[in-house]
């Protein structure tokens, strides 16, 4: 991976196994793995976003992908696909890996300008203007309120919410993985980095999740499929409760696992 980019080279070492690796708690190590995995693998030619925004890790990003596409195959859904990226942070993971790996169609939101303005030099930089769209979310408390037009029609809407109700809470959350990463004397820095919006929500995960839900309900006609990550297990039964409150029709738990590390897809349609 470091002939596709070289900036890679200082950050490889090898371990007491004579292994080739890097230092996962170094946030630039991680952010230089991420970039030549997708030029390796994935016909990016420029990924560049300021370093405080959150790098998203390839194989979980594109899993997520794979999982969606299984979704709408069995759906028997296959043709003039666009997906709705819900929150896609400067990095524009889930639109360029899908454009990639699918040639999907996207519109992507976020809520900071700033963020925009990096997924769209992304976009540029990789000619990709005439497969994904950047849409402006103005209100914090809205997800497709705002954003949405009356003509919009998606196949799916993909999204990877906040985790974390607060900085504290997420600074917690870094805590234990350097103590699991044995880099517990470490700075305390996320390896992944991430800015406010990135990782925290009011209420945390668990409002972000029912707000979501909610306004799916008003939308219902403009989308086939629902779908968003989610990381506690224990909210998985509230959102069902909740979406059959609401008249989805079919639900299902699509589980992920990548590493130690367990999560789940929740999707949802009310057609």
């Amino acid at each position: 991976m470091c002939s596709v980019f070289t900036d890679l080279i200082p950050f490889v070492f090898e371990n007491k196994y004579e292994t080739k690796t890097i230092d996962f708690a170094n946030p630039k190590a991680v952010k230089a793995l991420n970039t030549a995995l997708l030029f390796k693998d994935y016909n990016i030619k420029f990924w560049e976003f300021p370093d405080a925004n959150l790098c998203p890790p390839i194989p979980g990003r594109v899993d997520y992908i794979h999982h969606v596409a299984d979704l709408l195959k069995t759906s028997k859904i296959t043709d003039n696909l666009n997906v709705l990226d819900v929150g896609t942070g400067a990095s524009c993971i889930y639109p360029i890996l899908g454009v990639s790996e699918y040639n999907w169609r996207f519109v992507a939101t976020d809520i900071d300008k700033t963020s925009l303005k990096s997924a769209q030099k992304i976009i540029d930089k990789n000619n990709l203007k005439n497969r994904i769209e950047l849409r402006h979310q103005k209100e914090l408390s809205q997800i497709f309120k705002g954003v949405l037009n009356q003509e919009d029609c998606f196949s799916v809407s993909i999204c990877n919410p906040p985790f974390y109700k607060s900085e504290a809470d997420a600074l917690e959350a870094t805590t234990r993985k350097l103590k699991g990463l044995n880099k517990a004397s470490y700075k305390l820095v996320r390896n992944f980095s991430g800015t406010q919006n990135e990782l925290w929500y009011k209420g945390g995960e668990k409002a972000f999740i029912h707000n979501y839900l909610y306004e799916s309900s008003l939308f219902k006609e403009q989308c086939v499929w629902f779908t968003i990550l989610v990381s506690k297990k224990d909210l998985v039964k509230g959102m069902y409760t909740s979406l059959k409150k609401l008249g989805a029709t079919s639900i299902k738990t699509i589980n992920m696992g990548q590493g130690n590390k367990v999560s789940r897809i929740i999707a949802w349609s009310f057609q």
